[in-house]
């Protein structure tokens, strides 16, 4: 699973929004990550790759569960604790874990505004799905 990460202040830059004195990204702009992802997945899918792949909604729209003394809390997003959460992923299905970091290195040139403030440096996570309990044995 490539996951990719991201903050509430990247999906508001990616809506077209303007965030503290960065301006809002262009039509254009976000056109050309829309472009780039539709054809980063379209190779995936051609080369028999691509299992699935989603986008998530932003982080204000989430609510973690978590356990506090015994009782569950929830608590609405976005998250103080953390800036970056879980955007989106896809599932890839490769012939080696060496593959899939191929195919999530390419997301690094992902056209972004020369404008756009990046939160944090940029990165995607690679994991392997397990498929039973017998995997999680290191």
């Amino acid at each position: 699973m490539i996951m990719l990460m991201g903050s509430q202040r990247d999906f508001d830059m990616l809506s077209g929004k303007a965030v503290g004195d960065s301006p809002a990204w262009s039509q254009e702009e976000i056109g050309a990550l829309h472009e780039f992802m539709a054809k980063w997945n379209g190779e995936l899918v051609e080369s028999g790759e691509f299992v699935d792949g989603r986008g998530l909604t932003a982080p204000v729209h989430a609510r973690r569960v978590s356990l506090r003394d015994g009782v569950p809390v929830v608590t609405d997003g976005p998250y103080a604790e953390t800036q970056e959460v879980l955007a989106g992923y896809t599932i890839v299905d490769c012939e080696s874990f060496d593959r899939a970091t191929e195919i999530a290195a390419r997301l690094a040139h992902t056209p972004h505004p020369e404008h756009a403030q990046l939160t944090n440096e940029w990165y995607v996570d690679v994991r392997p799905i397990v498929d039973g309990f017998d995997d999680l044995v290191l």
